[in-house]
């Protein structure tokens, strides 16, 4: 069965990635696999957004600073452990997601990637136009938001006293950890009953709401679901770095992120993740090149976008058409 053998790979990898730090003892190894965590668990739930419910969302990154935002903002001024912070910013975000899909998904195709875009834009100008006091620290005046120099001293998980300069090895299996959960909802979402109806509605929303299908409600319940493990990842990052500001709203990491949902394939399981891990070791290896590197990247998504339009994950898909056709013509 495909769902078998899909949670077998995915025991598998997770098996593997779980050797990284006992097999390397490079902290820069170990803190990169780290990231690349965070970004699969956003691009897997964007991917069920945008590839499995067809809703095209720009918020993503959005929703992700919510969860960050959350956390930093629940442990600077409640002073609440992280490990309490991490669901309750994830729940925040389930509910911005919420209001925001009410708001977008009632339009169709690029509307709803405006007004997504606009409410993530909108967000990152209440953060960085908060000048006002809201506390004095003796660090200097502290707006509500934390304005453009963000939060930092929030809190963290308690591995850095516990491990000392070893806690980055304890965040890389909590990112793992966090990654196999994302995981496992993609694959309930896709191989489940649901993964039809979302699947009828992106690919014929007319036939499946002619049978009962209401369109609304199943890409709603899915943008609010997938927004739990964004939010959960945002949260994360924020106590991974110990600091967070309005960069994550950069529309250069959002093209990235996308970048690897399109690289990987669009819609499939395995593609998202695939896509971070080429993007991310292509960004590492154009590190030195300056500019170059964006370019560099920017041919690379425009190379697939024109010749492999459903990524690396298509290549068999494409392939299975013209070997049937010839075997009709035999």
């Amino acid at each position: 069965m495909p769902t078998r053998r899909d949670l077998l790979i995915l025991a598998v990898l997770v098996a593997l990635a779980a050797l990284i730090p006992l097999v390397t003892g490079m902290r820069y190894i170990v803190t990169q696999a780290t990231l690349f965590f965070i970004w699969a668990i956003v691009v897997t739930q964007w991917n069920l957004v945008l590839g499995v419910g067809g809703i095209f969302s720009l918020a993503q990154m959005a929703l992700f600073a919510v969860g960050a935002y959350s956390t930093a903002m629940l442990g600077y001024y409640f002073e609440l452990p992280m490990l309490l912070a991490m669901p309750i910013a994830a729940l925040v975000t389930v509910l911005v997601s919420t209001l925001v899909g009410a708001a977008c998904l009632r339009l169709k195709g690029p509307y709803v990637a405006l007004l997504t875009l606009a409410v993530a834009q909108m967000l990152y100008l209440l953060i960085t136009n908060d000048t006002a006091c809201f506390t004095n620290p003796p660090s200097g005046c502290m707006p509500f938001f934390g304005g453009v120099r963000g939060f930092t001293r929030f809190g963290d998980l308690g591995f850095r006293e516990l491990l000392g300069g070893k806690w980055y090895v304890a965040h890389f299996y909590v990112g793992l950890f966090l990654l196999a959960l994302a995981v496992l909802f993609s694959l309930a979402i896709i191989r489940g009953p649901m993964g039809l109806a979302f699947q009828a509605l992106r690919d014929n929303p007319g036939c499946a709401m002619s049978r009962g299908v209401s369109k609304f409600k199943y890409q709603l319940w899915l943008f609010a679901l997938s927004a739990f493990f964004t939010g959960l990842a945002g949260s994360f990052y924020a106590i991974n770095f110990a600091a967070i500001g309005p960069t994550v709203f950069s529309i250069s990491l959002l093209l990235f992120l996308m970048s690897m949902i399109v690289v990987g394939g669009i819609g499939t399981i395995w593609g998202p993740l695939l896509g971070a891990l080429i993007l991310m070791l292509t960004d590492e290896a154009m590190r030195e090149f300056g500019d170059w590197r964006d370019i560099g990247l920017g041919l690379i998504l425009a190379g697939f976008v024109i010749f492999l339009p459903r990524g690396l994950m298509g290549l068999p898909v494409a392939r299975l058409p013209r070997l049937s056709g010839r075997r009709r013509a035999d």
